[in-house]
């Protein structure tokens, strides 16, 4: 009997260690609806699969206010315990993180982290003073909140959203703003275990020690999505629009040009419904292409070219108008773009149209304007010339004696109309 019940409890054991399943996904980018989709998708999924916890491994510069308040929200109305860890040691919770991270049922960061200077990025145009500060104070009424229902320091909250107050992980911890400071992964699962917190279903003590950790990893769509959401990628993807729509316009039938040049465009135009763009510094860049492509057909003394060369510059610089650097481009981007635009207009562009319009040199067309031999003699109706080293049918409205030098004025099929040189 001893060793039937001995089994019996290791089955049972076993058992509840199995549907103790701690999820755990990796936030290090910018906090945009891309993110917050894959957050809100991970909570649910915890949600339904009944996990222990959550835990969300934060790196963070910051974000978009939107995509911050869906994520509190979702970790608000959790069944299941998040906890917040920013960690590895060198990662911050900046901006939008810090809403995140006090929203969390445990908050928790590595040794060498940070966490401060709470401003959220909206989108839109720049806002005046008044407007400022009326969205200083909506964001300084919610952190407060989030803070005071998770029983942390909501006067240090609001010092972070007023005066940009950033604080190391120890002293997070000192002053109430975090629940516990833990080397590793590992390491802040046993630490964590025992502990009560309050859900949105009520109270539950976390079993987290010896938990069946499972990764989840964001999907290839999540990935992508992420990566053009960048500014600097966004900005190459809109220049290759114009550049594949360029080209299929000017050679029809290419296909792929057009294709490419549509696609590239399309995930621009996506990219920037996340990201605060200055439409005038969008039109700014279509004028300094306008410009560019009027420099080929119009001899303005390289004034259009100048022109296109600011205006590309400068709307560049507008395009993402933000006061945080993450949400803007980079010099390093910004300089080679214009740069190539501006050889490529102007340079390979030009010398293509150019092309197209100089005079064949080859074929019936080539024949126009050159000069040959008369081999008989030449009226109205009849004659022969040598002309490129090849005899032609020719006519021409005057008398031509044989041997005498003549110009092609015309070519009719097989004959040519000619004069005499010099007459």
């Amino acid at each position: 009997m001893f060793c039937i019940f001995s089994f019996q409890n290791i089955l049972v054991a076993e058992t509840s260690n199995e549907n103790r399943q701690i999820m755990v996904i990796t936030i290090n980018s910018v906090i945009n609806p891309i993110s917050a989709e894959f957050i809100q998708k991970s909570i649910a999924r915890a949600n339904d699969k009944n996990f222990e916890a959550l835990v969300i491994e934060l790196d963070t510069p910051g974000g978009l206010d939107a995509s911050m308040r869906t994520i509190v929200k979702e970790i608000i109305n959790s069944r299941v315990p998040v906890i917040v860890y920013v960690s590895p040691s060198g990662s911050r919770a900046a901006s939008a993180g810090v809403f995140i991270t006090l929203a969390a049922h445990i908050a928790a960061m590595s040794p060498g982290t940070n966490i401060g200077a709470a401003h959220p990025v909206g989108i839109g145009d720049k806002m005046d003073k008044t407007m400022a500060e009326k969205a200083t104070n909506d964001a300084v009424a919610y952190i407060k909140s989030i803070a005071e229902q998770r029983g942390r320091n909501a006067k240090w909250a609001e010092a972070a959203v007023r005066k940009s107050i950033s604080s190391t992980e120890i002293e997070a911890l000192n002053q109430n703003v975090i629940d516990i400071i833990s080397k590793d992964l590992n390491t802040l699962l046993n630490d964590i275990n025992g502990k009560k917190v309050k859900t949105i279903s009520g109270e539950k003590i976390l079993r987290t020690k010896d938990g069946v950790i499972f990764r989840q990893e964001a999907g290839l769509r999540h990935k992508i999505l992420n990566l053009i959401s960048d500014p600097n990628v966004a900005y190459i993807l809109m220049l290759l629009g114009f550049y594949g729509l360029f080209f299929e316009l000017t050679n029809p039938g290419a296909i792929f040009p057009g294709v490419l040049g549509g696609i590239c465009l399309i995930l621009a135009f996506y990219s920037f419904q996340t990201l605060p763009v200055n439409y005038a510094g969008l039109l700014l860049i279509v004028l300094a292409i306008i410009f560019f492509l009027l420099e080929i057909k119009i001899v303005s003394h390289g004034v259009l070219t100048i022109g296109g060369i600011i205006s590309m510059l400068i709307g560049s610089i507008m395009l993402f108008e933000s006061p945080a650097p993450f949400m803007k481009l980079s010099l390093a981007i910004i300089l080679p773009s214009v740069i190539v635009t501006t050889i490529f207009f102007t340079v390979i562009v030009g010398l293509s149209y150019k092309a197209q319009k100089r005079k064949p040199v080859t074929g019936a067309e080539g024949l126009k304007g050159s000069v040959g031999i008369a081999e008989t003699d030449i009226t109205k109706n009849s004659g022969m010339v040598l002309v490129h080293g090849e005899i032609w049918s020719a006519y021409s409205d005057e008398p031509i004696a044989k041997g005498e030098r003549v110009i092609v004025e015309f070519v009719s099929g097989l004959k040519l109309k000619v004069r005499k040189q010099g007459g």
